[in-house]
């Protein structure tokens, strides 16, 4: 079931939360040597929580949260007060902070039961799939393929229906490209729609909470609990958040939708162009009015911009820690900050200012149509372990801050997702999650990762 349908069933007393946790407990241990995308579980008080659900469901005059008994796996980049968050480092292995992040208190809040915790690369940098702490997160879809990362487990675990849905990040391709390898939809909402406190910066122009789930209204659900002005992130913007559950149905209209065919079909493999191609003349037949534009003329320089100002900020995030602690980082992360420490400042301010000029010419765009659909990745998930696979396609909408939905639309050859990417307007993630939702109920996409048999 996804979430929507879990809780559905609850309010129809055809199904109580406890008996559904405890089945998603049995798949965790059945699933978890295989796949190893969980850190730390809480099974004995995420039973306790679902028995608290199902007697807000059966009392009468009981008045169920919306996400009330839905189980939600946390990246371990997300706080918990007083449970260990590691962050993926050995520097932090022990580490029990006294704060919970607003991201999952909010979900909590929600009703939702947090039973376990996911893998992350150290720092959630992107450059390995390995956690020095945890070892290696594998895809569902076949176990010798990367699931995408940093959000690894948060990517896997939901696509082995160990949770329902799942918290990770991104600052580069976190979200969308371990949603897009493992086959499920992903979310990277407006930058600051979401707060980020208490998480562990990697760069702060950068990272987003993003959002994993089984369908666009699930991903709704999700936003919708977490969305809201936090004073304490400095990120965090005055707007309204929306009524994102209900946006989530088919729009009046079909979408008006734009291509970037230059900057990103060509760049993608044959088999991820031609299943995009495909999925494509599926929404026109539906009545989307398709267009090719030009991309953004800075869209050239989003791959060095983001590197640098990662880099950058990256160094300024880490520096003291990293002068007494160096030889507890790993080769990849000590490299960016390395990087990032000797980076010029003329060069960071450079690319702040072509970052808003990005975001301006992309508004521009978005103010003709309703997305920009791209591939979500060049080709589905490699093979090899090391690597999280390359997020090219993700950047520039990190860079911008501009939200994106990610949807699965079709198997490879290789019986591996392809996936794509829709980009909306800035705050705009009501429209977005609508389209979404209408292009879901044509793909109709319901295929279930192999190496995870239900």
């Amino acid at each position: 079931m996804t979430a929507t349908e879990a809780i559905a069933a609850f309010k129809n007393r055809t199904l109580s939360p406890v008996e559904l946790l405890k089945a998603i407990i049995a798949r965790c241990e059945q699933l978890q040597p295989k796949v190893n995308a969980l850190t730390y579980t809480y099974f004995d008080r995420a039973l306790e929580q679902a028995k608290a659900a199902e007697a807000q469901y059966t009392r009468r005059g009981g008045e169920p949260r919306p996400l009330e008994g839905v189980t939600v796996a946390i990246k371990d980049f997300h706080p918990v007060k007083d449970e260990i968050s590691t962050y993926g480092s050995k520097i932090y292995r022990d580490y029990r902070p006294d704060h919970t992040a607003p991201t999952v208190q909010r979900l909590l809040d929600a009703g939702a039961i947090m039973h376990c915790r996911t893998t992350t690369p150290e720092f959630a940098h992107t450059g390995v799939t390995a956690s020095p702490l945890w070892g290696i997160t594998r895809n569902p879809w076949n176990l010798e393929h990367t699931p995408g990362g940093s959000s690894s487990g948060s990517g896997a675990a939901v696509a082995a229906r160990m949770c329902h849905a799942a918290i990770g990040s991104q600052t580069g391709g976190s979200t969308i490209r371990p949603a897009s390898y493992c086959g499920i939809v992903g979310m990277k909402p407006s930058f600051g729609r979401i707060s980020r406190y208490g998480m562990l910066p990697l760069a702060p122009s950068l990272d987003h909470v993003g959002i994993f789930a089984r369908s666009a209204t699930d991903a709704a659900a999700m936003l919708e609990a977490m969305a809201g002005e936090d004073p304490r992130d400095p990120a965090s913007r005055v707007v309204v958040a929306g009524d994102y559950i209900h946006a989530a149905a088919a729009p009046e209209r079909p979408p008006r939708i734009a291509l970037m065919p230059k900057a990103f079909d060509d760049c993608a493999t044959e088999e991820t162009r031609s299943a995009v191609a495909r999925a494509v003349a599926r929404l026109a037949d539906a009545g989307a009015r398709i267009e090719s534009v030009e991309e953004p003329a800075s869209l050239d320089y989003v791959t060095a911009n983001i590197l640098l100002q990662l880099c950058a900020e990256a160094a300024e995030v880490h520096r003291e820690r990293f002068a007494q602690k160096k030889d507890q980082y790993g080769p990849k992360i000590r490299e960016f900050v390395e990087r990032g420490l000797d980076t010029p400042a003329w060069e960071y301010i450079r690319a702040l200012e072509m970052q808003r000029r990005f975001r301006r010419e992309t508004d521009r765009v978005l103010a003709r149509f309703d997305v920009i659909l791209t591939p979500a990745t060049p080709a589905p998930a490699p093979a090899g372990i090391e690597s999280t696979g390359d997020p090219s396609f993700n950047l520039p909408w990190s860079l911008s801050g501009h939200p994106v939905v990610s949807l699965p639309c079709a198997l490879a050859p290789s019986g591996l997702p392809v996936s794509i990417q829709l980009t909306g307007a800035a705050f705009e993630e009501g429209r977005l999650l609508s389209i979404a939702r209408w292009c879901e109920e044509i793909f109709k996409f319901d295929a279930l990762p192999p190496a995870a048999p239900l």
